[in-house]
């Protein structure tokens, strides 16, 4: 129910529509039982007298049912059925009258009478719901005719009933503009022959090249396809769908799931959206139950992580986000994104190196999440500059813990990767070690916090390859293909898991919301299902083939040989690391060993001295203290 104070000069136009149409409903009612007769006559002035106290009565009904705040132009059966609510208290209202009051105490006999309060309610129904109608036809037609005046391209959709549904409503709104469709392709045997908003089921998913060629006959092109969700499921073949639609040189645009926080806007089909298992189903209103109103902090915000985790703590409820990144490009560019948002957003140039300036900004700002997803990443890279990724994924993530501790944050979450798991690169060597001093630091708060606020959580989460993320290889093959090939693997036998920043980012903050439960679980290193593992040079076959190319043909593949620091296949698991399931859906949880925190301080103080003077060799005996399964798996 919206409050009065909401209320505009629209609401109060439809409040007064609305006491016309019960006024004229409750006159034609009398008008027609005595057929206007002495009958309507002699009870036109006691009529008259009611009537000002029923209306007062209907505008309480109209407000308490929103008929007054509901948009005409969206009208729908859940209106529909506030508007049959709305003639039955009436309704009842006016039995009450004559019955209790009127017949006994004014009249002595029935004033109104059945037939007439029957007649009433179907009038009531058919006023207030007239007008109603007619607008949302107008504004159908209206559209219907600029879609057309406009050149809207003529389009097929593909999905099952219930998506297409959704987007014939966007279009039918306005929402959706400059396509018009005139088909439904449909995965579902039930829904051919069918019609879904006037817009007819032409056949299923395989039958698209015969739709086409059919229009095409009748001088009708179709010049574009639009997919659902529901089109990307497996046994819909999105492949083929894609493949066909090049060589019939039909554009081909998605539409987003709704159920992830989407605006109902069609976008370019993206290989990744063609190249991994069905994502995870996400319990959205758990992760805004955790964000909504929130002080949150991200690190490392202007890269490709950390700007998805940026967008989805706004989309969740966040009341406040401090952005920390050290690249000015990459911090104009996510705070530019995010402007014009509810939260109140902020972006500050920081070193996570730095631990004064991560520690005052902490301070000041006064987080209750920090995710922490500032780090150097690229393995070849991280082999040859060993003290830099000392310096920032070691170092620079003990300040963020510590930071976020001392500024009394409920948690913080440090975005690992499965390459930290029996490491063979300097990335994992050292994300392994940060992983240790977040859990050791959690294990000591654990152990000593008796006080009346639960101690601060410490997480890490694990997960592999990112598709579109910065330094993915299905970026760098697209850019291959585009240029004529070749496209580089690195090895035949090479075998990574994928899946998407939406997803992964979505599943690390459900893995906080489990961490952060009302029962504190023992689990401080969590890892998200990944599915099955991708060949590499699959990968590229098949995109390859998503271009309308021929592998080996059109495109050569070829084969580099390993980089420094890689292996041929990674693992989710080491091999003395109990896993655990947690209940929730797309995560698992670790429990790998980790020495106590007085051990971590003693080999933090020693690499230190070894960074001062770049001793490589005392920094790598140093971490293979730590992580003695350090290279044990090296390919």
């Amino acid at each position: 129910m919206t409050r009065l104070s909401h209320l505009t000069l629209r609401n109060f136009l439809i409040a007064l529509h609305d006491l016309l149409a019960t006024t004229a409903a409750l006159f034609v009612a009398f008008y027609l039982r005595f057929e206007g007769g002495d009958g309507f006559y002699d009870r036109l002035p006691l009529l008259i007298q009611i009537l000002p106290y029923f209306l007062a009565f209907s505008v309480v009904v109209f407000f308490v049912f929103n008929l007054t705040t509901t948009k005409w132009r969206f009208i729908s059966l859940p209106d529909a059925l506030n508007i049959i609510r709305v003639a039955t208290v009436l309704t009842v209202a006016l039995l009450v009258l004559d019955y209790i009051f009127v017949a006994p105490n004014v009249r002595g006999a029935f004033f109104l009478g059945k037939v007439t309060i029957i007649l009433y309610w179907f009038l009531e129904v058919s006023f207030l719901s007239a007008s109603r109608m007619a607008y949302r036809y107008f504004r159908y037609t209206r559209v219907r005719r600029h879609a057309r005046t406009d050149d809207a391209a003529p389009t097929l959709l593909i999905g099952r009933a219930a998506d297409a549904e959704v987007l014939l409503r966007g279009i039918e709104s306005g929402a959706i503009k400059r396509i018009w469709p005139v088909g439904v392709l449909s995965p579902s045997s039930s829904d051919r022959g069918q019609f879904i908003r006037n817009v007819p089921v032409l056949g299923g998913i395989d039958d698209v090249e015969d739709v086409i060629a059919d229009f095409a006959k009748r001088n009708k092109p179709i010049a574009r396809i639009v997919m659902t969700p529901s089109a990307f499921e497996p046994e819909a073949h999105p492949e083929s769908v894609l493949m066909r639609a090049r060589k019939l040189g039909v554009i081909v645009n998605r539409m987003p799931s709704l159920e992830s926080g989407d605006t109902p806007r069609l976008t370019a089909v993206a290989v990744e959206d063609l190249l991994l298992r069905p994502s995870e189903t996400i319990d959205y209103a758990r992760l805004e139950a955790l964000i909504r109103g929130k002080a949150v902090i991200v690190t490392g915000g202007g890269g490709s992580i950390g700007s998805e985790i940026c967008e989805r703590v706004v989309a969740f409820g966040a009341a406040r986000l401090l952005i920390v990144e050290n690249s000015e490009p990459a911090l104009y560019a996510v705070t530019e994104t995010l402007a014009g948002t509810t939260a109140a957003i902020e972006g500050r140039i920081a070193d996570i190196r730095d631990r004064e300036r991560i520690m005052r900004l902490m301070a000041e700002f006064k987080p209750d999440i920090v995710f922490h997803a500032a780090a150097l990443k690229h393995v070849p890279i991280l082999e040859r500059d060993w003290s830099e990724g000392v310096k920032t994924n070691i170092f620079g993530s003990i300040n963020v813990a510590d930071a976020a501790l001392a500024a009394g944050a409920e948690a913080m979450v440090m975005i690992s990767t499965d390459k930290a798991i029996e490491p063979v690169s300097m990335l994992g060597l050292t994300k392994r070690f940060a992983e240790m001093y977040c859990q050791a630091l959690d294990h000591d708060l654990a152990a000593a916090g008796h006080g009346a606020k639960p101690p601060m959580r410490l997480i890490s989460v694990r997960f592999g390859n990112v598709l579109a993320s910065n330094g993915s290889v299905v970026p760098k093959f697209k850019a291959q293909i585009e240029a004529g090939g070749p496209v580089t693997v690195t090895h035949p036998d090479m075998v990574r898991y994928f899946m998407t920043i939406r997803e992964a980012c979505d599943l690390v903050i459900t893995a906080a919301t489990h961490a952060l439960g009302t029962q504190r679980s023992d689990v401080s290193v969590y890892v998200l299902n990944m599915g099955q593992p991708v060949k590499i040079v699959d990968l590229a076959e098949r995109m390859i083939r998503l271009s309308g190319l021929q592998p080996g043909y059109d495109i050569e593949i070829v084969f580099t040989g390993m980089r420094p620091g890689e292996r041929l296949h990674e693992i989710l698991f080491a091999s003395e690391e109990p896993t655990r399931e947690i209940g929730v859906a797309g995560i698992m949880a670790a429990q790998p060993n980790e020495p106590p925190m007085q051990t971590l301080r003693k080999w933090i103080a020693a690499l230190e001295q070894a960074i001062a003077r770049d001793d490589r060799a005392t920094i790598r005996t140093i971490l293979k203290d730590a992580v003695p399964e350090f290279g044990s798996t090296a390919a």
